[in-house]
């Protein structure tokens, strides 16, 4: 009597499995800049200044925005007077209000960032949630979306008078936040500590780390972060990765970022050219991509997100579909079946 074939086991869903907390490192680059890293999770950045302190990326929930508000008093008792949100992931924004017991009166915003909160926030909230557990612990904390309360131009495709670029005093120290470009969405914006050389990019950089691209703008992509390379900066806070130091470690994140976005849209443009199906791009795109990066932190949770924004931007569709919780769903069934 022949066996009855046994079923593969089923993947868990992007994140969802991984539990491992990770070890945070908080660690000063210059002066006045901290980078507050966590093996491959998402970091967040620390200007502190003679008389105000900036947060560059404010954590996924209140309760996660704690821990890094204790590791700043450590250092300084100044007011966090500013928050950055660099794009308009949950997983970046949600904890922004806990800094307003701590003196916070201004989060700040591109356009494009406002725009897409508006367009897609609640929709992102809910699917990064359900993605990964982890990394919103406390996440009855979050008493609903995060808006911002200072804008600067850029990242939205109608003309505006809003300025394309805010200088900040924080006492003693000047951070300079613009957009310089869209990739990981079409509101990115960086904070640039000129006198410092120090950037922080958001998920626009990541280094030896999954580069989610499921809301990007992959053919503009590489020509922002060349615009970021011309700054020569000699310290990097990458969206996830540890802070890199000197201007060919710097270089290094950008390169690993670009080859990651370059490889990964050839593959959906032949994919597309040939008419395959999405699954089928999948596999096509898995051979070039395992062998450089299959062995990185939320590689497996990434691809499949990056595999159909690829195929849909080289299908024509320019503007990120949305992504909602059962859409995430349906694509990963269909992609792991």
């Amino acid at each position: 009597m022949s066996k009855a074939p046994t079923k593969a086991p089923t993947k868990a869903f992007a994140s969802q499995a991984d539990l491992t907390e990770k070890k945070i490192t908080f660690e000063q680059l210059s002066e006045h800049c901290w980078a507050y890293t966590a093996e491959g999770d998402p970091n967040s950045g620390v200007i502190i200044g003679d008389r105000f302190i900036m947060v560059s990326d404010a954590t996924a929930t209140p309760d996660m925005a704690k821990d890094l508000i204790k590791k700043i008093r450590t250092v300084s008792d100044l007011p966090i007077k500013y928050v950055l949100l660099t794009h308009y992931h949950a997983v970046r924004v949600l904890g922004a209000y806990a800094y307003a017991a701590e003196g916070a009166t201004e989060i700040i915003a591109s356009e494009g960032t406002l725009g897409l909160i508006k367009e897609r926030g609640a929709q992102d909230m809910k699917s990064e949630m359900e993605r990964f557990p982890r990394l919103f612990r406390g996440a009855d904390s979050v008493s609903g979306l995060t808006w911002p309360t200072m804008v600067v131009g850029g990242g939205d495709p109608t003309k505006s008078e809003v300025p394309g670029k805010l200088s900040i005093n924080l006492g003693g120290v000047v951070v300079q936040i613009w957009h310089p470009g869209p990739g990981h969405t079409r509101g990115d914006t960086i904070a640039w500590v000129e006198e410092e050389k120090v950037l922080f990019s958001g998920d626009l950089v990541e280094y030896e780390a999954g580069v989610y691209t499921g809301d990007a703008q992959l053919e503009e992509w590489p020509a922002t972060l060349e615009a970021l390379r011309d700054l020569k900066a000699e310290f990097i806070v990458p969206g996830r990765g540890e802070a890199m130091k000197g201007n060919a470690n710097v270089n290094k994140a950008l390169d690993y970022t670009k080859l990651w976005v370059e490889t990964l849209y050839k593959a959906g443009k032949e994919a597309v050219a040939a008419k395959m199906d999405l699954k089928a791009a999948m596999a096509h795109t898995r051979k070039s991509m395992d062998p450089v990066f299959g062995h990185v932190f939320i590689y497996e949770h990434c691809l499949p997100f990056d595999v159909t924004r690829a195929y849909d931007e080289a299908s024509g569709i320019k503007n990120p579909r949305i992504w909602t919780a059962e859409r995430d769903m349906e694509m990963w069934k269909a992609l792991q079946s």
